[in-house]
């Protein structure tokens, strides 16, 4: 079983009207037959959950994402849409919560909330037919600006919520993000760390500036993971990690999961401009990552997969020799023919996530 530790599948469903229950081969016929164009990925996409099933994807961090957007919060080289209000962003998050509600109730997810419902979805997983089989989840909050206060940090547990990212793109109510003109937590931020902390919340530190990653690590002291997250030394940019940091998330026990957004993957890549095949930019390009990490650490227990694939782009920005999501198989092949044990593939695949969320979820 392969674990994806960055899935965007709400927001795909939800604004993208996307029914992921079917294939992804339908739901581009059906995006060019409707002559969308309001994103660039339309007839595009790279997700749903038959290609999940299909490619032995049978857990993932899905993610909640609903930002607020207040213009009078610092300056930003990145301005995304977002709500007016926390209480906005709440509600958004909540109906994303109630689509994989839905999905489980469907039986076409599963979510993982505790140590006994990862062994049974594990044990279920096992075997080669995985046709019918529910899709996994842990949720995941990518930028906490829908958190209105603590108490509702505790309501999106009791949700199942065992994953928190600060920040995202531009200022934040918890803490500046990729593309802000600078800062790190907010006083908020320090608050909200401290309360994860206490109830074991794994502490996403992807997207924090270089500023608040340190601060962060400073200040809480659980467990660490960044979800989709590539190496500095090969794509310079705030976006990616310094050695350093990457060190850093290491000596924590933490892991990386490598991202495959093609602005990633190759450097000065011009979004909405190049393209993936012209650069020849293919998945050989995250084992570089992968393996980037994996010398810094000495060993393979600091590294995963957070796909980012439906991170609100498609094929035009994906790896060209990758489909749909049903492709990161062959990362096992890609692993093999550099040199890594089977024992290592397994670590990348899927086994340095499960010790993470044994953290979280308790047991070793």
């Amino acid at each position: 079983m392969i674990i994806d530790a960055h899935l965007d599948l709400a927001t795909n469903a939800l604004a993208y009207n996307r029914d992921l229950t079917q294939p992804v081969a339908l739901l581009r016929e059906r995006e060019r037959a409707l002559d969308y164009t309001d994103h660039p990925d339309r007839g595009r996409g790279t997700v749903a959950l038959p290609e999940l099933r299909r490619g032995g994807v049978g857990l993932v961090f899905a993610t909640i994402i609903a930002r607020v957007d207040d213009p009078k919060t610092g300056t930003s080289s990145v301005r995304l849409p977002g709500w007016h209000s926390p209480a906005q962003a709440w509600a958004d998050g909540q109906r994303q919560v109630a689509w994989y509600r839905e999905m489980e109730r469907q039986g076409e997810m599963v979510k993982i909330s505790d140590r006994a419902g990862l062994d049974s979805h594990v044990t279920q997983w096992e075997g080669a037919d995985h046709e019918t089989k529910p899709v996994g989840y842990v949720l995941a909050l990518e930028g906490a600006d829908s958190i209105v206060g603590l108490d509702h940090l505790h309501r999106y547990y009791a949700q199942g919520l065992r994953s928190v990212g600060p920040a995202h793109f531009g200022p934040g109510r918890y803490a500046a993000g990729t593309g802000s003109g600078g800062g790190g937590l907010t006083p908020a931020g320090r608050e909200l760390l401290r309360e994860m902390e206490t109830l074991r919340i794994l502490l996403d530190v992807t997207h924090l500036t270089d500023e608040g990653f340190f601060e962060a690590l400073e200040l809480y002291g659980g467990p660490v993971i960044a979800s989709h997250q590539n190496c500095r030394a090969l794509v310079p940019g705030q976006r990616q990690f310094s050695d350093d940091q990457i060190r850093q998330v290491i000596a924590r026990g933490g892991v990386l999961g490598g991202a495959l957004d093609a602005w990633m993957l190759h450097p000065g890549y011009v979004r909405g401009t190049d393209d993936p095949r012209q650069l020849d930019i293919r998945l050989e390009r995250v084992v570089d990552h992968l393996d980037h990490v994996c010398q810094l650490a000495g060993n393979c227990d600091h590294v995963g997969i957070g796909s980012d694939l439906d991170g609100l782009f498609g094929t035009e920005q994906s790896p060209c020799d990758l489909d749909t999501i049903a492709d990161l198989r062959h990362l096992d092949a890609i692993l093999a023919r550099r040199g890594y044990a089977r024992v290592d593939r397994e670590k990348v695949l899927s086994g340095n996530w499960m010790r993470v969320l044994g953290a979280v979820l308790g047991g070793d």
